[in-house]
């Protein structure tokens, strides 16, 4: 296949709202030794390209100033080395940026095949949100069947990823969401109970619904004031992990020693490529069976054209949306 000299991308015109997102003529990504170049049929939507269109998430050396950090299409180039992949592989990917493009470079370990019976365009919505949840909730906080899991946001791509996992590895599932339409969503997706955090307070509710228990992981992308109240509900040896902190970092930390609670916090983009292929394997090893076998479907709640991009990213900062936005091409 040859290829063209450039390509259509979203770039952030400098630091601001939705409408800096501009589409600009670059060249192809030069591909370096193990990476794969893959031809863009549909990118997911992620809040951190929110933050980084914004100027809160600056792109790590060598990476991509485009956002996008999770893609599906064909491999249409192999840079040296390659042994995984050949030209002409359905893959979807998780991206070190550049995902909003017609073309998008990516090491070969973080690259999966399309799921049978998937669309590309719910393939693109896999890569970020899966090694998000399962090296937060499975390898980091250790989440096991029969546990309790309270996740927050449960409508959102994090969320509703969360919940089909854990009920699909035999964990039980508090989920907190903002309406009671999103609560019912919650629940038909597997959620032993939704809390509408608006109406109720998901500490008391928590406490009831496991019998004074409490939940024995928590995942968490809000941070600040839900610090205090997660430590509040969590189960003795209770283990929080932290993905985010869109209400800000100031937190309490006094109930962190008397329930003897493990809070840990990780972010996916920086780690090392050795360390996101390891979880690349794991989930083509545990997850994509259960995918292939229709017991788990990505929940897309809107697509939009590439050229679209800030109305994806409106759509997303709304909250309005239920499942994942993704972008074709």
């Amino acid at each position: 296949m040859s290829l063209p000299a450039s390509m259509t991308a979203i770039a952030i015109t400098e630091p601001g709202g939705p409408e800096v997102l501009q589409p600009q003529t670059r060249p192809l990504p030069e591909l370096g030794p193990g990476e794969i170049l893959i031809k863009v049929a549909a990118a997911g939507v992620n809040r951190p390209d929110l933050s980084q269109r914004i100027g809160r998430y600056p792109p790590p050396p060598g990476a991509s100033d485009l956002p996008g950090l999770e893609v599906a299409g064909e491999v249409v180039a192999c840079g040296p080395g390659v042994s995984l992949w050949k030209n002409g592989d359905k893959v979807c990917a998780l991206a070190h940026g550049g995902g909003y493009a017609e073309y998008c470079k990516v090491h070969e370990s973080h690259a999966l095949p399309v799921p049978k019976g998937l669309s590309m365009i719910e393939a693109a919505a896999l890569p970020e949100t899966f090694f998000t949840v399962w090296v937060n909730a499975f390898e980091m906080a250790g989440l096991k069947a029969g546990e309790w899991l309270l996740v927050h946001g449960g409508t959102s791509g994090i969320g509703t990823t969360a919940i089909m996992l854990a009920k699909n590895f035999g964990a039980k599932v508090i989920a907190t969401a903002g309406s009671d339409d999103k609560c019912a969503a919650c629940l038909k997706l597997g959620a032993d109970v939704a809390i509408n955090y608006r109406t109720q307070d998901f500490v008391e509710v928590v406490k009831e619904m496991t019998g004074g228990h409490g939940a024995d992981v928590i995942l968490d992308m809000v941070g600040g004031s839900y610090v205090e109240r997660n430590h509040r509900c969590a189960a003795m040896d209770g283990r929080v992990a932290q993905i985010a902190f869109m209400e800000g970092t100031k937190v309490d930390l006094k109930y962190l020693s008397q329930r003897r609670i493990r809070h840990m916090g990780s972010t996916l983009r920086p780690r090392t490529v050795a360390e996101k292929g390891a979880i690349a394997s794991a989930l083509r090893e545990k997850v994509w069976p259960l995918i292939e076998a229709g017991k788990i479907r990505p929940v897309i709640d809107q697509t939009l054209p590439l050229r679209e991009a800030g109305a994806a990213h409106a759509r997303l900062e709304s909250s309005a949306h239920i499942g994942k936005v993704v972008l074709t091409l």
